[in-house]
């Protein structure tokens, strides 16, 4: 069985980043090559896709009264956990799906991507429990940011498998 050859570039074709694969045999011919979409950068239409996706499990979750009801219940620490439960998860996501081999290099574009989903995600939980009067910011703004970090939880993960449609 010959051995193989593998070389891997990075270039901007059509504006978007791609990823080169090409392997080649021990003389040097390539046996194939590999294009395929690098999805390091977050870009506006990522963002898109991370609103509809948020407001995909948004709608539904939120129009609950358990939802209204844990808000006004469960202690700040709770309510905590559920926010760096979102972040994890997203950013576990995230790095499996788009920065595994890449975080070296595009770390900041990591970071930004798991901040950006969920603070889009927790705008537009925040615009729904709006909507339908859920958030009493005038007299209970505390309680208002629970009930939104309590939607956020699923919103946020429907957001970043969204952000992997391409």
């Amino acid at each position: 069985m010959p051995k193989t050859r593998e070389k891997r570039e990075i270039v901007r074709l059509g504006g978007k980043l791609k990823e080169i694969i090409t392997v080649r045999d021990k003389e040097g011919k390539i046996i194939h090559r590999i294009i395929s979409p690098l999805m390091i950068e977050f870009k506006l239409k990522d963002v898109l896709q991370v609103i509809i996706g948020a407001t995909i499990l948004a709608v539904p979750v939120a129009f609950t009264e358990e939802v209204w009801l844990l808000g006004e219940t469960l202690p700040i620490l709770n309510i905590g956990t559920f926010l760096f439960l979102s972040v994890l998860f997203i950013g576990t996501f995230d790095y499996y799906n788009f920065y595994r081999n890449r975080i070296e290099k595009h770390w900041q574009e990591f970071v930004k991507r798991v901040f950006f989903t969920y603070i889009f995600s927790f705008i537009v939980v925040g615009i729904i429990l709006y909507l339908i009067q859920k958030t009493p910011w005038n007299t209970d703004w505390l309680l208002a940011v629970k009930r939104i970090i309590i939607v956020t939880f699923p919103s946020s993960m429907s957001a970043a498998i969204a952000d992997t449609i391409k």
